[in-house]
């Protein structure tokens, strides 16, 4: 039986697809963002061990798809009253396609509003194998520019923009894009002015901006890794208002929504 390696299940979400949701972390992430707020994830698709409180703990659940729903079907009564379904997070999902697939395709076959966040950054074809069992799609939009973008976070833009152009194409599900604000990463004009010309140039009218915080910075101590962003403070609303601005200038409506 398909297992996944599962970090965390989060129930009651609201920011994170349409009405009551239920968040399922999948353990495993190539990329290297270093605001990263779920560091826990990164790297392998495997257990990760870290010191909490003086004691090792270990990160990550082998689970089958029939536990993962036998966990989410819990709350079904929630997303059938509120528009909610479930949201598969991460980590990278793509990282392990397979078993995001048989989830989703389960879900969508007890009529349950799936959903995915992705950064896009894997080879389009294992999008094209879930994407039948996907309703909507949150992406992120982070670093535009492409050697800045390898540098910082490790991603390929353009295969991020491929990830994003062939769901365009996909008219059964919702494409939302969204840009985590971090300072001096992602909140430079040039960054911001890529990401709306990206979007202008496919008539896409939303986005949703993802401020960031400083809530994972206690995991890096658990993990005893180094947090590069300690001292990075958080967006003024002065400054979440002018990025506002920027955007709804282009016609795009941006929708502070969430925390990155």
């Amino acid at each position: 039986m398909k297992q996944g390696l599962i970090f965390n299940i989060q129930r009651y979400s609201v920011h994170d697809g349409g009405g009551i949701r239920t968040l399922v972390f999948l353990k495993g992430c190539p990329l290297s963002c270093p605001w990263c707020s779920n560091p826990e994830s990164r790297k392998k698709v495997e257990p990760t061990t870290w010191i909490k409180n003086g004691r090792a703990e270990i990160i990550g659940d082998w689970r089958s798809v029939d536990e993962v729903l036998t966990e989410v079907l819990k709350d079904e009564i929630f997303y059938r009253t509120s528009d909610g379904g479930v949201t598969l997070s991460g980590g990278e999902v793509l990282l392990q396609s397979e078993f995001a697939g048989e989830c989703l395709k389960e879900l969508k076959k007890l009529g349950i509003h799936t959903a995915i966040e992705t950064t896009g950054c894997f080879p389009v074809e294992r999008l094209k194998k879930i994407s039948p069992y996907i309703d909507q799609v949150l992406f992120d939009l982070k670093i535009m520019d492409q050697s800045e973008a390898r540098k910082v976070i490790g991603v390929n833009s353009e295969q991020v923009q491929e990830n994003f152009d062939y769901l365009l194409t996909q008219e059964h599900l919702q494409v939302t894009p969204r840009v985590p604000l971090i300072p001096d990463y992602t909140t430079n004009e040039k960054n911001i002015q890529q990401i709306i010309e990206f979007l202008t140039a496919r008539q896409i009218k939303e986005v949703h901006l993802l401020p960031f915080h400083q809530y994972g910075s206690s995991k890096y101590d658990y993990l005893g890794w180094e947090y590069k962003m300690r001292d990075v403070e958080t967006l003024s609303q002065k400054e979440l208002s002018e990025i506002q601005e920027k955007f709804e200038a282009a016609k795009i409506v941006a929708n502070i929504d969430g925390l990155e």
